[in-house]
């Protein structure tokens, strides 16, 4: 795993170049502005890091993160991202999306319809999208360590899920398998598996997140470690 493949470089995507990079990985990355666009970041980044369209970047590894806005996701170049594992971290959004009935009804996940859109080629890993970016930048760890934070990922795919699980490690993660893609919505927003996990809480303790959703403030809240197990709990409750 020598290169990342990165098709948006908005806060998420650009936390996540930032600790590829540190992580000793290169980084191709795209936005829909095209490459001229990035050179700010780019020259953040340093040596390892470049420039390049969508197709570039989806070709450029075998792990091609995507972090686009729901409603730009058939943009996306399908054949370049045929065999790649597609590490999602978009979330449904219909202030910003529009309404989609399918998503609201919860027939179905946002991840669930990229990978219908991309077909069977590529195979779709939701990760990343229940973190907030400010967050996902500083709680990365050591593989060991005794704070170390967990994301849970869901996936159809067992070996992409052993290639998001490889990634999320050398970033500085463990990696909680939730289960099929459809389960995605289990840390989704509005789940308690969601934002909050990841901020110190008054009392120290998951406890109250059992209840549901993310307290509304939990930004302004310094951000703290989630164990496997503390997401796993999370999880459970989501699904009961």
């Amino acid at each position: 795993m020598a290169t990342l493949g990165l098709i948006g470089s908005g806060r998420i995507g650009g936390a996540i170049a930032r600790l590829a990079v540190n992580a000793g990985l290169d980084v191709v990355l795209s936005n829909s502005r095209g490459p001229d666009m990035l050179a700010d970041l780019v020259a953040e980044l340093g040596p390892r890091a470049r420039a390049a369209t969508a197709a570039e970047a989806a070709a450029a590894g075998d792990r091609v993160v995507v972090s686009v806005p729901f409603a730009a996701y058939d943009s996306l170049p399908r054949e370049p991202l045929a065999g790649r594992t597609v590490i999602d971290t978009g979330n449904y959004s219909p202030q910003r999306d529009g309404r989609v009935e399918d998503l609201e009804n919860d027939a179905t996940t946002s991840g669930e319809a990229l990978q219908r859109y991309l077909g069977a080629s590529a195979h779709v890993v939701k990760a990343f999208n229940n973190i907030h970016h400010t967050h996902l930048a500083v709680l990365n760890r050591p593989t060991g360590a005794g704070d170390r934070t967990a994301l849970p990922i869901a996936g159809d795919d067992a070996e992409a899920k052993r290639r998001a699980t490889e990634l999320l490690d050398t970033l500085g993660y463990d990696a909680v398998d939730a289960g099929p893609l459809a389960r995605g919505r289990l840390f989704a927003p509005g789940t308690p598996a969601y934002g909050a996990p990841y901020v110190k809480l008054p009392g120290g303790s998951l406890g109250p997140l059992a209840a549901g959703a993310a307290p509304a403030d939990f930004l302004s809240l310094e951000a703290g470690p989630a164990s496997a197990a503390e997401i796993r709990a999370l999880l459970a409750k989501a699904q009961s």
